[in-house]
């Protein structure tokens, strides 16, 4: 299901010892770059989590996704982690941010496509709206060729061709984990690549 932990070093080698610190002591670690500390947050709450995130936006993948994101945030940012309570509390607090802004996001989007639907009456702004679609759809083209090969091809694979991770990793002979990474940066660097010509087109 998720390949944060996982794609940052190998759990199997984590040490037995690390499920019996309490979450300060897993926390002070962390600060210190120690990637056991790390994997074992992960597996202590993940998918308390990703329970969490579910009840609330009824869909899987994007309960997967808003998780995912702030076990990453936690690793990127982990030596400025400032913790005034509880970590399951911390954890808990992310991701009902993380669920906020999603929803915020579905709501400016879906009140941008009924403001085009009215626009689109008028056959000159609906012409321009037509050149400026497929503008975008030429760059995301060109910037989807840009992507890193195995990326680019995992990305397609799933977007494109519509296979789940279990087909495209058995088809490339890799794991479903890393597969889901792969979606995953591709789309991270797209939106990234994107954010400037978004601005400029909404």
């Amino acid at each position: 299901m998720f390949n944060i932990a996982f794609s940052i070093f190998n759990p199997f080698y984590l040490m037995p010892v690390y499920s019996k610190y309490a979450d300060p002591i897993l926390v002070d670690l962390l600060k210190k770059d120690d990637q056991l500390a790390y994997t074992e947050i992960f597996e202590r709450y993940c998918k308390l989590l990703v329970n969490h995130a579910y009840k609330i936006l009824g869909n899987q993948d994007e309960a997967n996704d808003v998780v995912q994101e702030v076990f990453l945030s936690i690793w990127n940012k982990r030596q400025e982690l400032i913790l005034t309570g509880s970590l399951s509390s911390y954890l808990y607090k992310a991701v009902k941010n993380r669920i906020l802004n999603h929803i915020a996001h579905e709501k400016v989007v879906s009140r941008y496509a009924e403001s085009i639907s009215n626009f689109i009456e008028d056959d000159y702004v609906f012409a321009d709206f037509k050149l400026r679609e497929e503008e975008l759809e030429a760059i995301i083209a060109k910037e989807i060729e840009l992507l890193p090969a195995k990326m680019r091809e995992v990305f397609l694979l799933r977007k494109v061709e519509d296979l789940s991770y279990e087909e495209i990793a058995l088809q490339l002979n890799i794991t479903d984990k890393t597969a889901k990474q792969q979606v995953y940066n591709s789309l991270k660097i797209l939106r990234e690549k994107l954010k400037n010509f978004m601005t400029v087109f909404v």
